[in-house]
Order: C-alpha cells, then structure tokens, then sequence
C-alpha cells in the first residue's frame, strides 16, 4: 500500500471511529421549539469536521483532483475550531482528545494539500482561499450562530 491509501486510510477510520463516537452524543428533543435553539445545532459542529474529513479522505483514497481542496478545507476548519477554542472565543463541541487527533490529521492534510506531495494537482491561491473562507464559514455556522 502506497502513502497516500495509507494516509487516506487513517483519515477514513479516524473519521468514522469519531463519527460514530460524535453520533452517538447528538440529543434530539422532543417537539419542535428545541429545534429553533442555538444549542441544538451546535452539537453538530464536531460532526462537520467529521463528515469534511471523510471526504478529504476519500478524494485522496482515489487520488481525485478535488482532494487538496478537500484536504485544505478540513484542515482550517479543524485549526479554527482549536483556535478558536484555546484562545476562548467560542466554546467548541469537540471533545480534546478528538481534537488532538483533528490537529495531527490538518497538519498532514495541509502538508499534503499544500506541497501537492500526491501529485493530485496543485492548489490554487484562489481554491486555498475558497478553503480557508469555507473552513470559517463552517466554525462561524455552528459556533457563533
């Protein structure tokens, strides 16, 4: 098995051990004014991270063009939700242990996205800013909502 299936592999099980460890934590209430709630949606925000992972796994799985794209914009989700987190801007949903794991896996996801390491086409500036707009697009979405 060549690097990228390795690494890709990693992302796929890490992603759906924690999607299924996330899953299982989601509380649906009963009737439909808790719906309308901020904290009903903010606990989907570790799923997201999740469900962006996979994909970024996935695409480097097939070697798809698509996958620095993918990568870049989990990675900066990953590192905004941490950021934002330590430096006591929102509270993030993400337990620590899974976000020790979201940071090693951003820091490889941008080391690969970034120096094309895979040869899966190179990022552009504007796909890596599309990335990095998205990545605070999606921490803004479920934490500051």
């Amino acid at each position: 098995m060549n690097k990228r299936k390795a690494i890709a592999s990693i992302f796929l099980l890490t992603g759906v051990i924690l999607g299924i460890i996330f899953y299982r934590n989601l509380e649906f209430p009963q009737g439909p004014e808790p719906y309308l709630q901020k904290s009903f949606y903010n606990q989907f925000g570790p799923m997201a991270i999740v469900v962006e992972m996979l994909f970024a796994g996935y695409y480097l799985m097939l070697g798809s063009s698509k996958a620095n794209f993918a990568l870049a914009l989990f990675a900066f989700t990953a590192v905004l939700d941490a950021f934002f987190n330590f430096t006591g801007l929102f509270a993030s949903g993400v337990p620590l242990y899974a976000m020790i794991l979201f940071l090693g896996c951003a820091g490889v996801s941008l080391w690969v996205a970034f120096t094309n390491t895979f040869e899966t086409g190179r990022i552009s500036l504007i796909k890596a800013l599309g990335s990095f707009i998205l990545g605070n697009a999606v921490e803004l979405f479920f934490n500051y909502l």
